[in-house]
C-alpha cells in the first residue's frame, strides 16, 4: 500500500509540471512553433504618425518690395491665403499648383505694411492658420534710369545699349546684376560702367544683321547703395537693321560707305585741319548718334556761330558730324580744312544722309587724335575688348 501511494504522488507532480506548458500548448495548437519564453504572440504595431501643417510666411522688416514674398507649407496645402496693404485692399498673388506656394503677383509698395490671412490643412488633417505681416524698405532716396533705345525702333550694327541714372550708383555691382539683355540670335557682349551715372553693354563684335534685343532695367526694389533703391524698372526691345559701315580717312581725304559687305558710295572728302589738335577728326570707331536735314554750327573760340549745314550725321557729342559744305567742296578729296567734322558736298552729304542710321558705325582713320572718354557717350568701341570688360562690376 505505502508503494501505491507513492506512484499516487508521482502522478500528481507530473500533471502539475504539465500544466505549466499549457501556454506553448495553445499556441502550438494555434499554428506557432514558439515553446516556453516564446514572444511570438506578444508582439505589438504603432499607428502611422500625421503631422501638422507647417506654414512659412515672409515676416521680417525692411523687406525688398520687389519680393521674392511668399507663404509655403510643408505636411500640408494652403486653402486660402490674403494679403492686404496698410488700406486693407488685398494684394494679387497665385497659389501653386500643388497647393503649397502663394506667391505676391504685383509689385508692392516702399514703406508699407502688410498682413497676411488665410488657413492651411495638414495631413493630420486640422487647420493651422497663416498670419503675421510685415514692412517694406523705407529708401532714402529713389534712383531712376533710362535708356536710349525704344521700343520698336530699328538701329544700326554699333549701337550701344545705354542705361543712365538720374543719380551716381554706388553699389555697381547691385546695379549690373538687375540689368539683362537678351539677343536672337545668342550675342556676346558686356556691361562696362563709364562713370557712376552711366553703364552701357556692348556686343564685342558688331551685331548681326536682322538681330532682335531685349533689355530689362529692373532696378524697382534694388539696393544700390547708401540709402537709395531703384525707383521703377525700364525696358526696352529693338531690332539692328542691315549693316552698313562707313570707313574715312584722313590722309587719303575719302569717305566710303559699305552697305550688306558692298561698297556703295565714295565721296570726297575733307576732315579737320591737321596742324590743329582742336580741329582735327578723331580717330576711332564713331557711331551714328542722330540726324538732321540742317544743323546750326557755332564754335566761339573759333569765332564762329549759327552757321548752318545740310544734311548733319552726329557721330559723337564733340561736335562732330559727317555734313555737307559747299564752303568746302574745293578741297574735298584734297587736304583737310575742316574744325573737325567730315565735309561732303551737299549732294553727297545728301546721298549719305538718306541710308544713314542711328547705330551705325563710322570708322575714322589716319588722324593724331583717338576718340576717347572726352568725346562723349558713345567713345564704346574705341576701347579693346579687354579694356571694355575691365571696367565691368
Amino acid at each position: 500500500m505505502p508503494v501505491a501511494l507513492v506512484g499516487t504522488a508521482l502522478v500528481a507532480v507530473l500533471a502539475l509540471s504539465g500544466c505549466t506548458s499549457g501556454e506553448s500548448a495553445a499556441a502550438t495548437r494555434d499554428g506557432t512553433t514558439g515553446g516556453t519564453g516564446s514572444t511570438a504572440g506578444t508582439s505589438t504595431s504603432q499607428a502611422p504618425v500625421t503631422p501638422a501643417a507647417k506654414v512659412t510666411a515672409t515676416s521680417a522688416a525692411d523687406v525688398s518690395p520687389a519680393g521674392p514674398v511668399t507663404v509655403a507649407v510643408t505636411d500640408g496645402t494652403l486653402q486660402a491665403v490674403t494679403l492686404t496693404n496698410g488700406d486693407g485692399k488685398a494684394v494679387k498673388g497665385a497659389l501653386s499648383a500643388d497647393k503649397t506656394t502663394w506667391t505676391v503677383g504685383e509689385q508692392l509698395g516702399y514703406g508699407k505694411t502688410y498682413t497676411w490671412a488665410g488657413n492651411a490643412v495638414g495631413t493630420d488633417g486640422k487647420a493651422v492658420p497663416v498670419n503675421g505681416s510685415f514692412t517694406t524698405v523705407k529708401p532714402k532716396r529713389t534712383i531712376s534710369a533710362s535708356l536710349n533705345t525704344g521700343d520698336g525702333q530699328t538701329y544700326g550694327i554699333a549701337i550701344p545699349v545705354a542705361v543712365t541714372f538720374n543719380a551716381p550708383v554706388k553699389d555697381h555691382a547691385a546695379a549690373q546684376k538687375a540689368l539683362k539683355v537678351t539677343t536672337t540670335p545668342t550675342t556676346e557682349g558686356a556691361w562696362a560702367w563709364l562713370d557712376d551715372q552711366t553703364v552701357h553693354w556692348r556686343p564685342k563684335d558688331y551685331y548681326q544683321p536682322g538681330t532682335k534685343v531685349d533689355v530689362t532695367v529692373g532696378i524697382y526694389g534694388v539696393d544700390l547703395g547708401g540709402g537709395s533703391y531703384g525707383r521703377d524698372n525700364v525696358t526696352s526691345s529693338f531690332t539692328i537693321g542691315r549693316s552698313q559701315v562707313v570707313k574715312a580717312d584722313t590722309q587719303t581725304h575719302r569717305m566710303l560707305v559699305f552697305t550688306n559687305g558692298v561698297k556703295t558710295f565714295d565721296f570726297p572728302a575733307s576732315m579737320g585741319l591737321d596742324s590743329d589738335p582742336g580741329r582735327v577728326t578723331h580717330s576711332g570707331t564713331h557711331v551714328v548718334m542722330g540726324k538732321s536735314a540742317t544743323y546750326a554750327m557755332s564754335n566761339p573760340k573759333y569765332h564762329y556761330e549759327n552757321v548752318v549745314v545740310p544734311w548733319a550725321v552726329r557721330v559723337s557729342n564733340n561736335g562732330e558730324f559727317v555734313h555737307g559744305y559747299a564752303g568746302s567742296v574745293p578741297d574735298q578729296g584734297k587736304r583737310n580744312v575742316s574744325h573737325g567734322c567730315v565735309n561732303l558736298s551737299p549732294t553727297n552729304a545728301k546721298l549719305y544722309y538718306d541710308t544713314a542710321m542711328v547705330g551705325d558705325p563710322v570708322e575714322i582713320t589716319g588722324s593724331t587724335q583717338q576718340l576717347g572718354p572726352a568725346d562723349g557717350d558713345y567713345y564704346d568701341w574705341a576701347l579693346t575688348w579687354a579694356q571694355w570688360t575691365a571696367k565691368s562690376a
